[in-house]
């Protein structure tokens, strides 16, 4: 029986992916360069400075130097302005409100850090409805590998039969299954350009079905 739900957050809840690239591009832009989405694509659903710093590969590819922390904080404020225009994805807020009246327990497992992700939710006054966040913060190493999934199943006392998580990345996908979760993936934009076939279900959008038929569908694909 299920009895908790596992989100990510950044594309999930709130699509930050599309902005942050947005961002970056931008700034590539600007030097006449371009930063290959599907070189970007690789690293969505983790932390991008434990395995690419763009940056660095900005700063490789130019002939003069450039000020890092003026470039970097001039990109960071272009960011933060577009991500807080992003609303809250469809079907976000109507399934956290059906998990509640279905007594499920709610966790959130992201590979971003807990300023950024507390912060949102906060604003977004989102954080009422999550009985744990879990963040890069309180893991050594995030997805593709599972501590998240793992660290927030053991938050919840619950087992992994007992869940699903709710994701939208191929690395997020891995990560969860490798926790031995079922996995729903609900892409966005952005990652709907990347190769999500190894979920166990696909969704267009949260908004397209109630929590209860969700639970039942899982349910009977499990057994």
């Amino acid at each position: 029986m299920i009895r908790g739900i596992i989100f990510d957050f950044d594309g999930l809840i709130l699509d930050t992916e599309s902005t942050i690239y947005q961002s970056w591009l931008e700034l590539y832009q600007e030097y006449n360069l371009d930063l290959p989405f599907e070189e970007w694509g690789q690293i969505i659903g983790i932390s991008p400075d434990e395995h690419f710093d763009p940056l660095e590969r900005l700063q490789s590819q130019l002939d003069s130097a450039i000020d890092g922390k003026e470039v970097g904080a001039k990109r960071l404020q272009r960011e933060i302005d577009l991500v807080e225009k992003q609303p809250i994805l469809p079907g976000v807020e109507e399934i956290l409100f059906e998990a509640r009246k279905m007594n499920l327990k709610l966790a959130i497992a992201s590979s971003s850090d807990r300023e950024w992700v507390g912060g949102h939710l906060e604003r977004l006054d989102l954080m009422k409805h999550f009985d744990i966040v879990h963040t890069s913060d309180d893991v050594e190493r995030t997805k593709p590998d599972p501590a998240l999934y793992q660290l927030a199943l053991k938050s919840l006392g619950l087992d992994a039969d007992e869940v699903f998580v709710l994701e939208d990345s191929p690395n997020g996908i891995t990560a969860a299954q490798s926790a031995g979760i079922f996995c729903v993936v609900v892409p966005n934009p952005l990652t709907r350009l990347l190769s999500v076939d190894h979920a166990d279900l696909q969704l267009t959008s949260l908004a397209d079905v109630a929590l209860g038929v969700l639970v039942n569908k899982i349910e009977s694909l499990k057994n």
